[in-house]
């Protein structure tokens, strides 16, 4: 059955079949998650890995061996830059969201590991960020009804994960939520 956790942890710790990197379109190693997700899959052979890609745009999502990391595979995925809303900022970021779970879907992966995506550097307010987020998982996994998937948000720190927390129960039935 499938279902959607937030839990307070490291993303680079777990071992789900895959995490997702909030990535850049250039696929370079960069700060926050991105860095940290480098840092520990093993930045040479994740960049390597990477440069064979080449680009991905934002909205869209690639996948990379998870090189050190104990899941894997790394899926990344660009969000995009949170400006003011209204410059197509929600579309492309529930596409974040679809567009990772569809290329675990097509790999035959039943568990990933979601960073909250574009809500760190890229700006993107956190409620708005959440309710994108889930509402975008609830949406795949109503539309694959077959497909049996568990999705982990992880966060580090307990503000986010509170609001998560109080999004995840107005959002997801509690059915798709992780006991």
């Amino acid at each position: 059955m499938s279902s959607v956790a937030i839990i307070q942890e490291s993303i680079t710790a777990l071992a789900t079949d895959a995490i997702v990197n909030a990535a850049n379109e250039e696929l370079r190693a960069g700060s926050g998650v991105c860095g940290a997700i480098f840092a520990a899959a093993g930045h040479t052979r994740l960049q390597e890995a990477c440069a064979a890609i080449g680009h991905c745009n934002t909205g869209k999502a690639v996948i990379t061996p998870g090189f050190a990391l104990k899941s894997p595979w790394i899926i990344h995925t660009p969000g995009p830059r949170y400006t003011d809303g209204k410059h197509g900022e929600p579309e492309l970021l529930g596409s974040s969201y679809q567009s990772s779970l569809t290329l675990a879907k097509n790999r035959g992966l039943h568990s990933i590991a979601f960073p909250l995506i574009s809500a760190g550097i890229f700006g993107y307010p956190l409620i708005p960020a959440w309710h994108i987020a889930l509402e975008s998982c609830r949406d795949f996994i109503t539309d694959n009804p077959e497909y049996d998937i568990r999705i982990v948000f992880a966060v580090l720190d307990s503000r986010i994960l509170e609001e998560g927390s109080r999004t995840l129960r107005k959002i997801l039935p509690e059915n798709l939520r992780a006991r």
